[in-house]
């Protein structure tokens, strides 16, 4: 059996962030970094991730250690593994007919989602973007054959026009036009967003931000004209939340920036039930 792709195999998926030309790697590790043939050249990490943000960087705040690490307890914890099933399914099933297919995660956070994709379809490269480093540093040994790159989804994406068969998107920003250009004639964007009734019974107790609940309408609207729908699936999965489950849901997004501490412990003082997560599964093809 062959082995399987390594990160620096996905490197010539990359185009310059800076000239557009094609990229190469500075060592035999991703910790050495990344060269284009114009000259210019972008940091690894010895922790596994390499960072092409250019000039300012970015407006936009990423995850912090915290908010990582809660994360990932709670993802570890399994109290997600329906979604994370649900997603290697469909994601095997998308990528049947391609022998070595290629598979961009935009937004893949602690790469818990692109995990078992690769899982199932192996001998996929792959490529993990996330704005936040400290994501990354877990992406990468979460899913060891996986590029993880530093990246802003706003901006156009460092990869090649047509170079993936497969885009996630799962509770992430959508930046369609760039995941149309990216993506192969007969290619499939994975998009996961919470459903209506999401976590309502936590929201009772502990006062969240809003969520976009988009409608599968609204959801297909906001992709544009690059994309047409091609299926979604509905999933509730019920959570038994023990108080630092509980805490590791609420810190492990955005709420973590907003949500009142003692409001967020006088909930957390007991276990909690009847709290049920809800996610549409939604995939779409491009458009020719």
């Amino acid at each position: 059996m062959p082995p399987l792709p390594r990160p620096l195999d996905a490197v010539a998926l990359l185009r310059c962030p800076v000239c557009s030309a094609a990229m190469a790697p500075a060592s035999d590790t991703v910790a050495g970094g990344l060269r284009c043939t114009g000259g210019h050249a972008f940091d690894g990490a010895r922790q596994g991730y390499v960072n092409l943000l250019t000039g300012k960087g970015t407006s936009f705040i990423p995850d912090t250690a915290d908010m990582v690490a809660a994360r990932a307890a709670f993802l570890d914890a399994g109290h997600y593994r329906p979604l994370m099933d649900a997603v290697r399914a469909a994601a095997a099933r998308l990528l049947a007919g391609s022998a070595e297919p290629v598979v961009v995660d935009a937004g893949a956070g602690t790469g818990h989602y692109l995990a078992p994709v690769l899982e199932a379809v192996p001998r996929s490269r792959a490529v993990a973007l996330d704005l936040s480093k400290y994501a990354l540093r877990r992406a990468a040994r979460t899913c060891p054959q996986a590029l993880c790159v530093v990246w802003d989804l706003w901006r156009a994406l460092p990869l090649a026009d047509s170079a993936a068969d497969l885009v996630l998107n799962i509770f992430a920003p959508r930046n369609p036009e760039e995941y149309a250009r990216i993506l192969r004639p007969g290619g499939r964007l994975l998009v996961v967003t919470p459903a209506p009734g999401h976590l309502e019974t936590l929201r009772s107790i502990v006062p969240l931000l809003a969520i976009d609940t988009d409608k599968a309408e609204r959801l297909a609207a906001s992709l544009g004209s690059g994309f047409e729908p091609a299926g979604a699936e509905e999933l509730a999965v019920p959570l038994e939340l023990a108080p630092e489950d509980l805490r590791n849901l609420v810190m492990m997004g955005p709420n973590a920036h907003h949500v009142d501490p003692a409001a967020l412990e006088e909930a957390a003082g007991a276990p909690l039930a009847g709290v049920e997560a809800r996610f549409t599964i939604s995939i779409f093809g491009k458009r020719h």
